[in-house]
């Protein structure tokens, strides 16, 4: 440990909690939002309560495991077994749909069979850097690809998947096997795929509840300081010292930071040019999102449903009251729903009409109030430049001393677990 300062560490949500709850010493951290968890929060209002959309639980990590164990006591958890569809032409189909294609129009069923059949008589490798698209052709074929991959992540990206990499994605997205595949179009249900098919979830709603005991934690240990309502205005690697927008300077020994990643660099001081470079070529998308309170229940019984369609102005749809009825008073219902454009004001009528449409609320006139929120950083863009842009600027970091993880530090697609464990390396970085 370096003898300027505490082990300083920026931002308070998972992979923070996670890095100052993994440390055997002192250490401060700061947090920009007067409350812990990152996006990992959660908004309560009139009975009814609504993470930032959907976070659910995945853990497959031994570590993880004891962790939440550590935190948790009997029955504060509920594991849930996923139930996702992915709602096209009319019908709810299970996820995912590469392996669910029963009920779609026989002509779409024939064109993406036809296309797995050809897809599997390719002898060729995915080239290294193939986009998105790409992908989803060479394993799924070109009718899976045109009627699920890309609509939808066209919605979800706002760019069309052929500019996006696909290396990333190889962990999240659920490859069946053509028997699989083939058994799903003729009415055989194919559920459990994915690396996401149980989640666990606190029994009294609110996802917060994961931070708020990490926090918890770390204030009966009496050696951590968690200071609130603090903004970084800069940072400087060669006295070592982090200044808060209202010019409170603090000294660190080790900096981990947890921050977006073009956030960080912003606020370094001595940024060399390469680095500002490459801090340009990061890309994100932002997050448009409706809470929405009813008071009927859900008529569907999804935990959430992908919709590639574009003539709906959303592309996924959260029930949190199917996963706890915790989430809503009695009887109510709640839901985020993400919404295509980021831009401009929703048109609230259309994307109740189109809930009702698809069976996830009863009628519009359910509906008790909409909420709308927006999140800056949301998807990092996995694009041409991002792998040489995120080396550039992790490698010169490294040189001052500071560690940027979890991830928006790391500049990632990652899950609650993997912040969890980030903070846990950061941890071990700390101590070496």
């Amino acid at each position: 440990m370096d003898d300027r300062g505490d082990v300083v560490i920026l931002g308070a949500g998972l992979t923070g909690l996670s890095c100052a709850h993994h440390l055997p010493g002192r250490s401060v951290v700061l947090e920009r939002e007067a409350r812990v968890g990152g996006k990992a929060c959660t908004d309560r209002r009139d009975g009814f309560t609504f993470d930032i959309t959907g976070h659910w639980l995945h853990l497959r990590d031994a570590r993880s495991k004891a962790l939440v164990a550590e935190l948790f006591g009997y029955g504060d958890l509920v594991e849930i077994e996923r139930r996702t569809g992915v709602f096209t032409h009319g019908v709810m189909l299970p996820y995912p749909f590469q392996a669910n294609l029963f009920g779609l129009p026989l002509s779409i069923v024939h064109e993406c069979l036809l296309g797995l059949f050809e897809a599997g008589r390719r002898t060729d490798a995915l080239p290294p850097g193939a986009s998105l698209q790409a992908f989803a052709e060479h394993r799924f074929g070109a009718g899976i690809a045109r009627h699920f991959f890309v609509p939808y992540n066209t919605k979800l990206w706002g760019v069309a998947p052929d500019k996006l990499a696909s290396a990333w994605v190889t962990r999240y997205v659920p490859v069946p096997e053509p028997s699989q595949i083939l058994a799903g179009a003729i009415g055989l249900r194919q559920e459990g795929l994915g690396y996401n098919a149980r989640f666990l979830y606190p029994t009294g709603g609110g996802i917060d509840a994961l931070a708020l005991a990490l926090a918890g934690r770390l204030e009966a240990r009496g050696d951590v300081e968690l200071r609130l309502d603090a903004d970084v205005a800069s940072v400087d690697p060669v006295a070592r010292t982090v200044r808060l927008v209202d010019d409170r300077v603090v000294p660190y020994g080790r900096l981990v930071s947890t921050m977006p990643l073009p956030v960080l660099v912003d606020r370094m001081q001595g940024v060399p040019d390469a680095v500002a470079e490459a801090r340009a070529a990061l890309k994100w998308i932002r997050w448009r999102y409706l809470n929405v309170a009813t008071r009927t229940p859900a008529p569907i019984p999804e935990h959430w449903v992908y919709v590639p369609e574009p003539q709906f102005p959303f592309f996924r749809v959260g029930i949190f009251t199917n996963a706890s009825p915790a989430m809503a008073p009695p009887g109510c219902g709640g839901l985020y729903v993400e919404l295509t454009d980021r831009d401009a004001d929703p048109d609230v009528p259309a994307v109740l009409a189109g809930l009702a449409a698809m069976g996830a609320i009863t009628r519009p006139e359910d509906v008790l109030f909409t909420e709308q929120h927006d999140i800056e950083y949301a998807y990092v863009v996995f694009d041409e430049a991002h792998a040489a842009a995120t080396a550039t600027i992790h490698g010169w970091l490294a040189e001052q001393g500071v560690l940027s993880c979890g991830r928006y530090g790391a500049w990632v697609y990652s899950s609650m677990e993997d912040a969890l464990l980030d903070g846990m390396e950061a941890a071990a970085w700390v101590r070496r």
